[in-house]
C-alpha cells in the first residue's frame, strides 16, 4: 500500500438491497449508499456491475481511484467458482476495480458482522436461503445455492410461494381452510386466488412472491394452522443447514457460534427461533444461535479493512459507525431499504 493509498470500499449485494461504504484507513465511514439488489443471480451479471459501478461512483464523488487500497465486494449469488470469476472479469474494466479486490458470497460479510470466531455457522434468510461453514484451519463448506434445483426452501421466495400455494389449495378444497387465503386476497386486491392465479399465469402481474413472505408470520403469529406448519418448516431448514456445516467440519464437539441473519431472523419471529432452539438442542447442542442486527455491509467493511492492514483501532471505529443501519434507513425511500 503507498501513502497515498488511504481508503477502502465495502460492498454487500443482496436480493433485495447493495449497500456500498467508503471508508478510510482509520476506519472512518466517509459515505455510505444504498440501492437495489445487485445479486447476479437475479439481476443477471450485466446489471448487477452497473448497479454497484454506479454506487460506487455515488461513495467516490470525484476522489482519485489511486487511493483504494482494497476493494471488497460480497454479493449474494456469488456462489460457484465459475460466478465468482466471471463477476471479477465483469469489473476489470472499472477505473475503480483496479485496487487489490476480493469479489466473494455475501454470507462471508454477515459471519464477519456477527463474529470473528475461527470456527463458526453462518446461515441468511433473505429473499433466498443459504449458509457457510468456517473452521479454523481454513477449511470452508458452503453449499450451491440454486434454489430447488439444489435441495434450497425457505428463503422469503420461497415463503411467498407457500402463501400463494396453501392459499389456492383452500380455495379449491384440496387443501385445509386457512387465514392466508383471505390474507393474500386483501394483500393483491383480487377477487379470488383463482383470478390471481390467472393474471400472473398470462403475464398481468408479477410472479415474484417474497413481498407476501410477512403473512406467513402473521398468520401463524395469530395461531393459523397452516401458517405455523410452514414457519416450522423454515426453522427445521435452519437447523439442516447447521447440521450439514458443522458434521462436515468435524465441530460437533465445539462451541460454534451460529450467525442467523437476513431480513427474516431480525424479525425475531418466536415460533422461528423457538424451532430452531429446539433442534440446534437436540442435534448440536453446543451451538450457539446468535441473530445479527447490524448491516452485513459492517462485515464487509471489517474484511476489507483487514485486507488492508488496518489495526484493531480502525475496526472498532469502522464496527461502531456500521453497527446499524437505522438512521441511514430513515433518510431513505422505502423502496430503497
Amino acid at each position: 500500500m503507498t501513502a497515498a493509498s488511504d481508503l477502502v470500499l465495502a460492498v454487500d449485494g443482496g436480493g433485495s438491497k447493495t449497500d456500498v461504504v467508503l471508508l478510510d484507513i482509520d476506519g472512518s465511514v466517509l459515505a455510505w449508499e444504498r440501492g437495489r439488489g445487485s445479486s447476479p443471480q437475479l439481476e443477471g451479471l450485466g446489471e448487477s456491475v452497473r448497479i454497484i459501478d454506479a454506487l460506487v461512483a455515488r461513495v467516490l464523488d470525484g476522489r482519485d481511484t489511486h487511493r483504494l487500497a482494497h476493494i471488497g465486494l460480497y454479493l449474494s449469488g456469488l456462489d460457484l467458482p465459475d460466478e465468482i470469476d466471471a463477476f471479477r472479469d465483469a469489473v476489470t474494466h472499472l477505473a475503480w476495480a483496479r485496487a487489490p479486490l476480493v469479489a466473494e458470497n455475501d454470507l462471508h460479510a454477515l459471519l464477519r458482522a456477527g463474529t470473528d470466531a475461527p470456527d463458526a455457522v453462518a446461515v441468511i434468510c433473505g429473499t433466498g436461503m443459504n449458509a457457510i461453514g468456517v473452521r479454523s484451519d481454513g477449511a470452508v463448506v458452503r453449499f450451491p445455492a440454486l434454489g430447488p434445483l439444489s435441495g434450497d426452501w425457505g428463503g422469503g421466495s420461497e415463503l411467498g410461494d407457500a402463501v400463494v400455494w396453501h392459499a389456492a389449495r383452500a380455495e379449491d378444497g384440496r387443501g385445509p381452510s386457512t387465514t392466508l387465503h383471505g390474507m393474500l386476497l386483501d394483500a393483491v386486491a383480487a377477487p379470488s386466488v383463482s383470478a390471481f392465479i390467472e393474471d400472473v399465469h398470462l403475464g398481468r402481474r408479477d410472479d415474484a412472491f417474497a413481498g407476501l413472505a410477512p403473512l406467513i408470520f402473521d398468520a401463524a403469529l395469530a395461531g393459523d394452522t397452516v401458517a405455523r406448519s410452514v414457519v416450522q418448516r423454515q426453522g427445521d431448514e435452519v437447523v439442516a443447514y447447521v447440521v450439514a456445516c458443522i458434521a462436515r467440519l468435524g465441530l460437533q464437539d465445539q462451541d460454534v457460534p451460529v450467525v442467523f441473519g437476513g431480513g427474516v431472523a431480525r424479525a425475531r419471529d418466536p415460533l422461528l427461533l423457538q424451532t430452531i432452539a429446539d433442534g440446534l438442542a437436540a442435534s448440536v447442542p453446543r451451538a450457539r444461535l446468535e441473530i445479527v442486527d447490524a448491516p452485513p455491509v459492517l462485515g464487509a467493511a471489517l474484511l476489507a479493512l483487514g485486507d488492508a492492514g488496518a489495526d484493531a483501532a480502525a475496526l472498532a471505529r469502522a464496527a461502531a459507525s456500521l453497527s446499524t443501519d437505522v438512521r441511514f434507513a430513515e433518510r431513505l425511500p422505502a423502496t430503497a431499504r
